[in-house]
């Protein structure tokens, strides 16, 4: 252990570190404790399952236990799950100091929440959606104190999209105090880069890990070119190859919509394989149940959206499976890395259709190597296409008889009304916007018929101007 007692750790936390098997620094944690522990900002950026959360929760820790106090730590998250797995570490590491934690997460009583905070725990983890609703709602706590705030998995929080929290972080960053200590880690950190040093100020200490390639080294990494409607087929073949070959395996399954993860799950069990789905039209307790029950290998597959790509550490999935092709290499770089953690060995397999073949390009462009392809006894896959496209056709019309594109629309609502708008102006303002769109269309059509008629037009008048040339040179 002498490795962290280099990095200026306390006795009682090595002997922490121990006691769940972590005998030496990752270099990530040999890099930033000491500099954390030194009071700087820090930004990590480091492969997957190389130890980051570690790196943050050790300092932080032992800057709790040399001055406890109040609301000592903020941590945000992008997703739910991800805070409760770093609630665990806090946990765990921290069991002497008899530690106080509060997990704020959407899908959870805002009442129950809001009681805990006023409470004053040490540690606090949060999505930034459901923590910015509180400081909107009530004025019962505040972290005009804290001594920390860490945003994890910082480039997924900072980024603009489909799930932008950048409203909800400036509610947060207004709320906390500026000579904060600010750590920032991801595993794609240098994406966001330039924002991510307005929010650290405090002589921010970069480390990016050095590799070339951007997975892990014991991450075996290939394809399968299929074609679009064949997909599932090919996907229950490999799941049956892999529970033949090793009943122990645990896999993820990635989708790109809740609709299809639902879908493939179903279908999963109309063939007996023992999966389980995990997306975010699930309500709260199902997704944990869904996970713990994934964990404990009672379930030994796990369809899951993005909900599951960043952060999981789950030591027994030894197979990742990507059913459609990520869109963004850093997508890819975290769906892959929830295998082959913390030096194991580990398989990720994307079906890759025709319509992929950029995508590919893009992703082996960024972890700056090729994927190979993965060998499958297509005869085999033949066998059971008639049969698998049956499955998920009747598995698809059993999901439309459920209310499940209402429960969608229904939480679109929710969500809008949580922003702050009626749903109906909304509705009516993107119909309106179709319309335009439309009518746009139409327009820019109608102009293109009418210059193909003025070019059509132009070229029988110059073949009639030609063949009447051509007959008075005849005629002469």
């Amino acid at each position: 252990m002498d490795g962290f007692t280099r990095l200026g750790l306390s006795s009682w936390l090595i002997e922490q570190c121990k006691q769940l098997g972590i005998c030496k620094p990752t270099p990530v944690q040999e890099n930033c404790i000491p500099q954390i522990l030194e009071g700087r900002d820090c930004m990590g950026c480091a492969k997957t399952g190389s130890g980051k959360t570690a790196a943050f929760v050790l300092p932080i820790l032992q800057k709790l236990s040399e001055d406890p106090f109040g609301i000592f730590c903020l941590v945000l998250t992008p997703t739910r799950e991800l805070a409760y797995q770093i609630a665990e570490q806090f946990r765990v590491l921290g069991k002497p100091l008899g530690l106080k934690d509060c997990i704020i997460v959407g899908g959870m009583d805002m009442v129950a929440q809001a009681l805990e905070l006023s409470r004053k725990p040490h540690i606090v983890i949060a999505t930034p959606g459901r923590l910015a609703d509180h400081f909107r709602s009530s004025n019962t706590f505040n972290i005009k104190k804290i001594r920390f705030l860490v945003l994890d998995e910082a480039d997924r929080l900072l980024e603009q999209g489909c799930t932008d929290f950048t409203q909800d972080l400036q509610v947060i960053l207004e709320a906390v105090p500026v000579n904060r200590q600010t750590l920032l880690f991801s595993a794609t950190l240098t994406d966001t880069l330039q924002e991510l040093k307005t929010i650290a100020m405090n002589k921010p200490f970069f480390w990016e890990s050095t590799s070339e390639v951007r997975t892990v080294e014991k991450l075996e990494q290939k394809y399968i070119l299929v074609p679009e409607k064949v997909k599932e087929a090919y996907l229950v073949h490999l799941i049956q190859t892999f529970q033949d070959e090793h009943e122990d395996w645990s896999i993820i399954i990635f989708t790109n919509t809740c609709k299809n993860c639902q879908i493939i799950n179903m279908m999963l069990r109309e063939f007996s394989f023992p999966s389980v789905a995990l997306h975010s039209m699930m309500k709260q307790k199902q997704r944990f149940a869904a996970l713990a029950k994934f964990k404990s290998s009672v379930f030994k597959i796990l369809v899951a959206t993005d909900v599951a790509a960043r952060g999981l550490d789950i030591p027994t999935v030894q197979v990742v499976i990507n059913h459609n092709t990520p869109g963004l290499p850093k997508i890819y770089i975290h769906r892959v890395g929830r295998t082959a953690r913390a030096g194991r060995n580990g398989i990720a397999i994307t079906l890759v259709t025709q319509y992929d073949i950029h995508l590919v390009h893009a992703i082996e462009e960024k972890i700056n190597m090729k994927l190979g392809e993965f060998a499958v006894k297509e005869n085999e896959v033949l066998q059971i296409l008639t049969q698998v496209n049956v499955s998920r056709r009747e598995c698809e019309i059993k999901l439309e008889c459920t209310d499940f594109d209402e429960k969608k629309e229904i939480n679109k609502r929710k969500q809008l009304i949580l922003e702050g708008k009626d749903p109906d102006m909304e509705a009516k303002r993107k119909a309106e916007l179709e319309k335009i769109k439309k009518q746009k269309k139409k327009f820019k059509e109608h102009i293109k018929q009418a210059m193909l008629k003025k070019q059509d037009t132009e070229m029988h008048r110059k073949q009639r101007k030609s063949q009447e040339q051509k007959a008075a040179k005849d005629q002469q």
